[in-house]
């Protein structure tokens, strides 16, 4: 995916403790910074996790996560972590993931979410106030599993 399909773009420093004796981001700091990624692509929706969501009556579990390492941030890097929704289903959705050093691609992936009722933690249909906040966000439309609204 090119950098420019993403609108939402965090960045961050890499810090010491994050490097591993080789001097590189060890593999498993990745997905805490895919994690920092979504996040506040949650804030920039206007609903910061976990209390944005929880208010509503919802929750989010990861159901699955793929990375894939092209290339190695260093101590202090700035890295760019761009974040999208590129699929909508009923009751999950997908996040792709991609981090950059300026032009750079150093790691992709994607972030599989359930939406879930929190007390029963069982998966429910997505609702309308979230998907309609991605999709107004979002300027490349993520696919609509068929079945789902649009």
């Amino acid at each position: 995916m090119a950098r420019e399909e993403f609108r939402f773009i965090h960045r961050l420093r890499v810090r010491w403790a994050e490097v591993d004796r080789q001097g590189i981001v060890f593999k498993g700091h990745y997905l805490t910074y895919f994690d920092v990624g979504i996040t506040e692509y949650y804030r920039a929706l206007g609903y910061p996790y976990p209390d944005g969501l929880a208010e509503h009556g919802t929750d989010l579990y990861v159901r699955k996560a793929e990375v894939e390492y092209h290339a190695s941030a260093e101590y202090d890097d700035e890295v760019d972590v761009c974040v999208r929704v590129e699929r909508l289903g009923r009751s999950s959705f997908d996040f792709r993931v991609e981090i950059y050093r300026a032009d750079q691609l150093l790691v992709g992936g994607k972030v599989i979410y359930v939406n879930a009722d929190p007390v029963a933690r069982k998966s429910v249909p997505l609702p309308d106030f979230l998907r309609n906040a991605i999709k107004a966000f979002e300027h490349t439309a993520p696919a609509e599993a068929s079945g789902v609204p649009a």
